[in-house]
């Protein structure tokens, strides 16, 4: 016979204990706690024993909404560059000001093996009423999954896949491919690439629209003209050190993200190198770091302070409306608590100093 397991005297106890003890997934216990029918029998006395055993109640942010919200969202994060971050903080506060809300920002603790049980534990500790979540945590299956099981509202900026839900974004391979359009039209044909944080969901986008850039100028696409980043300066100076070392540089490089620019140009800088006369360099962000260089840099426009706002209005938007709704006995609303919209802001090129046509 089990023992029943003793509450921690820290901490809470989550509905990923309650998976982990049952053996089944986050979705099958949220779909026996929301007592849908597609569960087997065997499956559903599993999770309501394990619910028993650790006695097990649902997340407080949730049981909030029928009343008594904390009036309060969090911003999870990790590894974003500090403009980034800056711009991303100061949208969500001119939102949650707006709206009487606070805010609470949470980095997952990087020993933590379990991000999904990081972020739930956050949401159990914090009692926020819903979540806005920024690459690459956005991006994490686990985490999405984990949230929906505990039926917390959330909003994502620049989410990779399809996956219904709220959130905002800006077309990063079409802005890419323009990037590659502006140089190809200024006569560069040997364009250089650094691409960025390996887990950052535009990361692939904006590699996949410098190569569609590259294609509609039937230029080939040449793997040691990429060189991967992490959206710093310093993997950006390390990606111009390994460019102007090359026996045949590229005559223009597009950083994919602003800060990794600035690091290539002070390396080009650094060398004796003119910019733009001998070397070309494209960014992409538009963060204020752009307009500070010398030469200012010619870079792509993403509206983060605005999205931000955006993505965090949507939120509030999505928690007022859980307000009207009924919970279930367990302090889960419906099938309409979590929204699906997703809105598309336009990201233009903004040419400034750092691009000229090739040296002859």
């Amino acid at each position: 016979m089990h023992q029943k397991r003793q509450r921690p005297t820290t901490g809470r106890i989550t509905i990923n204990d309650v998976a982990e003890r049952s053996g089944v997934s986050i979705k099958t216990v949220s779909r026996v706690l929301n007592n849908e029918p597609s569960v087997r029998p065997s499956t559903r006395a599993r999770v309501e024993a394990a619910v028993r055993a650790l006695d097990y109640s649902p997340n407080p942010s949730a049981r909030g909404l029928a009343g008594t919200q904390s009036r309060m969202i969090g911003l999870i994060y990790d590894n974003p560059s500090p403009n980034y971050l800056f711009r991303t903080i100061t949208g969500v506060l001119e939102a949650c000001n707006g709206a009487g809300y606070a805010l609470s920002l949470q980095a997952p603790n990087p020993d933590e093996p379990d991000l999904a049980e990081s972020v739930t534990r956050f949401v159990s500790q914090s009692r926020v009423d819903g979540l806005l979540l920024i690459p690459p945590v956005g991006d994490v299956v686990a985490v999405l999954d984990a949230l929906e099981a505990i039926g917390l509202p959330y909003a994502r900026v620049s989410p990779l896949d399809g996956r219904p839900g709220l959130g905002v974004s800006v077309d990063d391979r079409h802005a890419s491919a323009q990037v590659v359009a502006h140089l190809t039209g200024l006569g560069h044909r040997r364009i250089g690439f650094i691409s960025g944080h390996p887990e950052h969901g535009a990361t692939q986008s904006r590699l996949e629209g410098y190569r569609l850039g590259l294609l509609r100028k039937d230029l080939d696409f040449e793997r040691e003209l990429v060189v991967g980043g992490r959206f710093d300066l310093e993997s950006g100076r390390r990606a111009g050190a390994y460019f102007l070392d090359m026996e045949n540089p590229p005559t223009a490089i597009f950083a994919s993200n602003d800060e990794m620019a600035a690091g290539l140009l002070q390396v080009a800088l650094e060398r004796g190198w003119r910019i733009p006369e001998q070397l070309s360099i494209a960014g992409f962000d538009d963060t204020p770091l752009s307009r500070t260089l010398w030469p200012p840099l010619t870079t792509v426009h993403q509206p983060i302070r605005h999205m931000a706002l955006r993505a965090t209005e949507l939120l509030l938007e999505n928690l007022a409306e859980n307000l009207h709704e009924n919970l279930d006995i367990h302090g889960h609303a419906g099938s309409k608590r979590l929204g699906s919209r997703v809105e598309v802001f336009d990201a233009p090129l903004v040419e400034r100093a750092t691009t000229a046509p090739p040296p002859d």
